[in-house]
């Protein structure tokens, strides 16, 4: 580690030395998201955003860059680092059906998505592609298709596969009739995220692909059982989200929660990981003044960054849902004033 030695002499000649290591880290990248997925370009100017989240189905005929969406390519193209986030979690397609089509002169024909997430009572349950079905090989035209899309992008990005799986898992899910506990759901979705790894570590990728699996980190014991050393050692970052729901929510307290869990529980592999928080917000009902909110993030990024465990690279704001920001324009320009500032800087 490097080190700086600092020597004070006073007008008698006397001197004390004194040294401290330090290291030298990149600055954080601050990202954003536009509810919709739509284009965030203006939000973003006159503002240090180096980061973005996009969402895209496998089931979705345009998984790269998606439909409509030249922007992101320019974005890419500007530097812009992209957290791409690939869901079995149907959408974007015209029906649930099977689908057959071309990919680089191979034909494949994908069956229609067996399985339900987010199961919670009352709601209806979305469909996605089952785990089974990834295991069985029944998705590989899936991800060839968006693979042969990704190859023509002209820059590497991040692959998150799923948004959050404990968000998906909370409620069990069902697959071909048959329902799985949230404790065996996760266990079939290792073997699934591993599969799929399996799949794109075979071919060539774009220079700079890199890969993670999506958490929610709400809940301890299944951010312990989704990352196994043996998947974490082919990832090359841990991800959760983090939003203030409630006024006592400080942003140190929000960033840090799973975080703390991490190094308490998870492998040496695992804690070699960067983190990307491919979402974070405040949630404007319990918190008026997101701005404030907002202002305080920097300095809690710089703070755990500075403890043991895994550095958070990555913060993504989720101008969407829980995260709305009310008024845009002040949240907005919060957000470009924490990014303005250490360790954004």
């Amino acid at each position: 580690m490097p080190r700086v030695t600092v020597q004070v002499r006073d007008a008698a000649g006397n001197t004390t030395t004194a040294a401290a290591d330090y290291s030298l880290g990149q600055p954080v990248l601050g990202g954003y998201y536009l509810s919709g997925g739509a284009d965030p370009t203006a939000d973003m100017a006159g503002g240090n955003f180096r980061s973005l989240t996009q969402y895209r189905s496998l089931a979705d005929g345009y998984v790269f860059p998606g439909y409509n969406r030249p922007w992101l390519v320019s974005l890419g193209r500007a530097g812009v680092q992209m957290n791409m986030v690939l869901e079995l979690k149907h959408y974007g397609a015209s029906s649930y059906g099977t689908q057959s089509f071309a990919v680089d002169g191979t034909t494949y024909t994908v069956p229609a998505p067996t399985m339900t997430i987010q199961q919670r009572p009352g709601t209806t349950w979305p469909r996605a592609y089952g785990y089974g079905q990834v295991l069985k090989g029944q998705c590989d035209g899936l991800l060839a298709r968006a693979l042969s899309q990704y190859r023509t992008l002209g820059f590497g990005v991040n692959i998150q596969l799923a948004s959050e799986l404990d968000t998906d898992h909370e409620f069990g899910t069902t697959e071909d009739g048959k329902a799985y506990s949230w404790a065996e759901s996760d266990a079939r979705a290792v073997q699934a995220m591993n599969y799929i790894l399996t799949w794109f570590k075979a071919r060539t990728l774009p220079a700079g692909t890199t890969f993670s699996v999506g958490l929610g980190g709400f809940d301890r014991a299944c951010f312990q059982r989704t990352h196994p050393e043996s998947l974490m050692s082919r990832l090359d970052y841990l991800q959760w989200n983090a939003y203030a729901t409630n006024a006592s929510h400080t942003a140190l307290a929000r960033f840090r929660r799973t975080k703390d869990w991490a190094v308490a529980d998870l492998g040496p592999v695992a804690l070699s990981r960067p983190v990307i928080i491919a979402e974070w917000g405040v949630r404007v009902a319990e918190i008026p003044n997101q701005a404030a909110w907002i202002a305080t993030v920097p300095a809690a990024i710089a703070q755990l960054n500075a403890e043991r465990g895994p550095r958070i690279v990555r913060t993504n704001y989720f101008n969407s849902g829980w995260g709305t920001l009310t008024p845009k324009a002040a949240g907005l320009t919060a957000l470009r004033e924490a990014y303005a500032k250490r360790p954004y800087v």
